[in-house]
């Protein structure tokens, strides 16, 4: 599943946030279910992915029973920190207070689609860096399409 877009929403007082309804409409109408997983994100943001797409990446990673110091630590980390959030009927998951404050989430949050995750950034925070990123963008297409190339020319 594909996810573009941002959304402005709020986390009320019991740590609850509707997950937007463009998104939930494109679930209803595909074979996923009504559970996410979160976990925070190598940008310091916290990454939200549907139950099914989280479980398919994590069972294409190659397992073995005495897997390398780096990919034992990567997955030590990533699986310790993620949590299962199921849905309500009104759309809503309710979000690990631990993880809200670590990811210095307020109530006002903004949900960004980000290829095949969602984001939760902080409203103010993701407003400054949105106007530099738009200041920047025609140096991050060009690096972009760099390392597109790159990765082109290393599996041809």
């Amino acid at each position: 599943m594909l996810f573009t877009g941002e959304y402005e929403h709020t986390i009320d007082a019991k740590q609850r946030m509707a997950i937007p309804a463009e998104v939930r409409t494109r679930l209803e109408s595909s074979d996923h279910t009504n559970a996410f997983y979160l976990a925070p994100g190598p940008n310091g943001v916290l990454w939200l992915w549907p139950e099914k797409t989280f479980e398919q990446m994590a069972s294409a990673s190659r397992s073995s029973l005495l897997p390398g110091d780096e990919m034992m630590e990567f997955e030590e980390l990533l699986y310790s920190q993620s949590r299962r959030l199921e849905m309500d009927g009104a759309g809503r998951v309710r979000l690990p207070e631990r993880m809200l404050r670590e990811a210095a989430l307020g109530s006002a949050v903004v949900v960004l689609g980000v290829r095949d995750h969602l984001e939760l950034r902080d409203a103010a925070a993701w407003q400054r860096r949105r106007q530099d990123t738009i200041a920047r963008q025609g140096e991050i297409m060009l690096r972009a399409r760099r390392a597109l190339e790159e990765q082109q020319r290393s599996t041809s």
